[in-house]
């Protein structure tokens, strides 16, 4: 784990890219760094806010430190349970590119900066633009095989083996396991919105129950609080946080909902979310059987087939809730993946999985 210091997050975009406040920032990992003109590129603001943008240095750019960065902070004045929740996942997102993403070895964004305020708890992160260098961003309506998924899959791998009962992650706050907290302030009223909408029309009927849906996601959280074994899991596995590298492999952000817990939390979710429902069906059993492959190659005693795919269909109630409850997502997007989701949670009877 890091032992670096960041300065603390400012309140405001306009400060946080100026070039008095990028020195001290980015001076905590490259010395030296004399930041003379921020050049502004595109800003994406919904709860969050990402801003793409260039810095010229003095003395020309340190070893290692890329021109093209993107910011990521909660700059928007954001209210009520939505903004509380969406200020602290901040934090957990900090610490996890401070404090872990390196030491994991995953494949994820390079942060240069991430820190948090500590009177207001605002965290924001640095990060190289992947964009610059190639990468792209995925959506459910990319192409993504099942080829690409065990590439995907391989990589949770690599996080889940290297944090797996990790006695030094055990107490670390920002890992705490929070499942419960997300049927907090909302819940019921949205996922009867999307199920009773167009935006939910893609849900088998046998699995458009929203109190079934909340009650199992209540009782996947208690199950999965004190669960035994855990790993860091990265809690949100959707293809929408996935981007190609620049090389074209799959790699991992948006890492607000990192936590401690089951494996299968990510890998059922995100096995349900990546792929089309008929490329799920066909390939799903030699993906989970890869999946268990790689752990043991990180020298993890793998669970059972049995116990593993009584994890898949508890994963995939975690997913299918999420997606259940999302409102600020264009609702073709939603649309997609509460279908994927939601056939997968009545293909495998993934209700019962949980009890209820």
């Amino acid at each position: 784990m890091t032992t670096e210091t960041f300065p603390a997050a400012p309140p405001t975009l306009r400060e946080f890219l100026s070039p008095t406040w990028l020195d001290a920032a980015l001076g905590s990992r490259f010395p030296g760094v004399a930041v003379t003109k921020v050049i502004p590129g595109p800003v994406v603001s919904r709860v969050s806010t990402n801003a793409r943008f260039r810095i010229e240095c003095a003395d020309g750019l340190p070893d290692g430190l890329s021109p093209d960065l993107c910011a990521k902070g909660y700059f928007t004045d954001v209210g009520g349970e939505a903004g509380w929740q969406a200020r602290h996942a901040g934090v957990f997102e900090v610490s996890f590119y401070r404090d872990l993403a390196a030491a994991s070895g995953v494949r994820t964004l390079r942060s240069v900066y991430a820190g948090v305020d500590p009177e207001t708890r605002h965290g924001a992160i640095i990060t190289e633009d992947v964009v610059a260098q190639g990468a792209e961003f995925l959506d459910p309506t990319s192409e993504y095989t099942p080829d690409s998924a065990a590439e995907s899959l391989a990589q949770l791998a690599v996080l889940h083996g290297a944090t797996w009962g990790d006695p030094a992650l055990r107490t670390a706050d920002w890992l705490t396991p929070r499942l419960e907290t997300y049927s907090r302030g909302r819940g019921l009223a949205e996922i009867r919105g999307n199920f009773e909408s167009d935006i939910g029309a893609g849900v088998p009927e046998e699995v458009r129950d929203a109190e079934r849906l909340f009650d199992g996601h209540r009782a996947l959280a208690a199950q999965t609080r004190d669960a035994e074994p855990w790993s860091v899991i990265h809690g949100d596995a959707h293809v929408g946080n996935l981007f190609l590298d620049g090389d074209g492999r799959p790699s991992f952000l948006d890492w607000q909902l990192v936590q401690r817990g089951p494996w299968y939390v990510d890998v059922g979710y995100h096995l349900a979310s990546t792929l089309t429902v008929e490329d799920r069906r066909r390939s799903e059993h030699d993906l989970v059987r890869h999946y268990l492959d790689r752990l043991r190659a990180a020298g993890v005693d793998a669970p059972s087939w049995d116990d593993a795919w009584r994890g898949i269909r508890r994963g995939i109630v975690h997913g299918f809730y999420l997606w259940g409850i999302t409102q600020k997502v264009a609702p073709p997007m939603t649309t997609a993946l509460l279908h994927r989701l939601g056939t997968a949670a009545a293909d495998h009877d993934a209700f019962a999985a949980v009890g209820v």
